[in-house]
């Protein structure tokens, strides 16, 4: 049997209040997209319970499924908090830092069926009073302290600067609650490290937030690698540039290079063996603007990555290239994100040494597709994968095995960086 329990948040910043202009001042800030969105997620838990069969008063099917979903329908309007006893729970997410981030991400929690968002924490006033108009049912705090002292929290998302990630991930962990946590995950190996067995220990799910390798694009080129149609892989050549936004406590490297050094740990399974770096210090500080990053890999594979805060126009474009086809992945195209490209060069090794100078190459041209992509939004599968990772006691797709290779990487590079482009060896 599964008992429904519905009470009011509390917080130290507003009380509960059930008054009819409560009420109202819900509805109005609601809007009919956020209402359109609830009565979205309210279909998808009634399914959901439908098609479970759990029993509320010993009926099953419908009205179970009815109940589900009006609870939680309910549950957005009027800021109350609901828990089920039974088969069925929801999980309740707190978020540190609305800044440039936090707010993709709350707004992704708060449309998931399976968590509900339930507190925010920001330093900020103006940006808590942004929360309370947006999302009028959740507990609002200034200080970490306080919110950590929430006990309806199951999760924690941390959405703040690197410097701030590992303290806040360990007191979340300690604590009992699952994290989830921005990229890059922690500022050294050391700390990474110590993340991840703090989550073993408490045996709670650590997810990075690598958002790329959630993108339909991603997940396509991946399926195509599997299914061995770029043959063996030789390369992966990113550019991703734009102007700003500058930074001030971490330089570009740490900035974007992390998106493509996800990415090549999700799509290439090579050992890494090195990494160099170069940039440019334009300003007379310790902020480097643009650099170029080389990673070498087992096999011969190698990958160069170039970013920059300094280019006048953005560009997302990376090639993927293989000894049978090659892909260009164009994240800037609207629909067209992926081109795959029958194109390759055969060379004749045939001959001896002597007449290496005699080498010869044959290229191919063939045709072009763009293959057809997911069109779901990369934050919306992570959470979900999120929730289903808590529910079912699964192992994330980007945990912090997957964060702590991309921390690796940048802490060796800003190593190769402050000597001009020594490589420095990652074994």
């Amino acid at each position: 049997m599964c008992i429904l329990r519905i009470r009011p948040p509390t917080s130290p910043l507003k009380k509960p209040c059930w008054g009819f202009r409560r009420k109202a001042l819900c509805w109005a800030k609601a809007a009919p997209v956020y209402l359109g969105k609830r009565i979205g997620a309210a279909w998808r838990i009634w399914w959901d319970g439908h098609q479970r069969g759990i029993r509320i008063g010993g009926s099953p099917g419908i009205r179970s499924g009815a109940a589900f979903g009006a609870a939680r329908f309910y549950t957005g309007l009027n800021g109350s908090r609901v828990s089920f006893q039974g088969e069925w729970k929801m999980i309740n997410v707190g978020l540190i830092g609305f800044g440039y981030w936090g707010p993709n991400l709350a707004r992704n929690f708060n449309i998931n069926p399976d968590l509900q968002l339930c507190a925010v924490c920001d330093f900020s006033a103006d940006r808590l009073k942004t929360v309370e108009r947006f999302y009028p049912q959740v507990a609002l705090y200034r200080q970490v302290d306080d919110f950590l002292k929430n006990t309806a929290m199951d999760a924690v998302a941390i959405a703040t600067p690197v410097a701030n990630h590992f303290d806040l991930a360990r007191q979340a962990l300690a604590t009992g609650r699952h994290v989830w946590i921005e990229k890059p995950m922690t500022e050294t190996v050391e700390q990474a490290e110590e993340i991840i067995e703090l989550a073993l220990q408490k045996n709670r799910v650590l997810l990075v937030d690598h958002t790329f390798v959630y993108t339909g694009a991603v997940r396509k080129i991946a399926e195509l690698i599997s299914k061995g149609e770029l043959g063996d892989l030789i390369y992966y050549d990113s550019t991703r540039v734009n102007l700003g936004l500058f930074q001030q406590d971490v330089n570009v490297l740490w900035d974007l290079a992390p998106h493509d050094i996800s990415i090549i740990d999700y799509l290439m399974p090579f050992e890494k063996l090195a990494v160099s770096a170069t940039g440019s210090h334009y300003y007379g500080n310790s902020i480097v603007p643009k650099s170029l990053l080389t990673i070498y890999m087992e096999q011969g594979v190698v990958a160069h990555i170039n970013v920059s805060w300094l280019s006048p126009v953005k560009i997302r474009q990376t090639l993927i290239g293989g000894n049978l086809k090659m892909i260009l992945y164009n994240d800037n195209e609207p629909s067209e994100k992926i081109k795959v490209y029958d194109k390759r060069v055969d060379l004749d090794f045939s001959k001896s040494w002597e007449e290496l100078y005699q080498l010869k190459v044959q290229y191919r041209v063939g045709d072009m597709y763009a293959p057809k992509l997911e069109g779901i939004e990369a934050l919306t599968l992570e959470t979900q994968h999120f929730a289903d990772c808590i529910l079912n006691a699964k192992k994330p797709l980007t945990d912090g095995k997957a964060g702590l290779e991309v921390v690796k990487v940048l802490v060796a590079s800003e190593q190769s960086l402050k000597n001009r482009g020594a490589p420095i060896e990652l074994r």
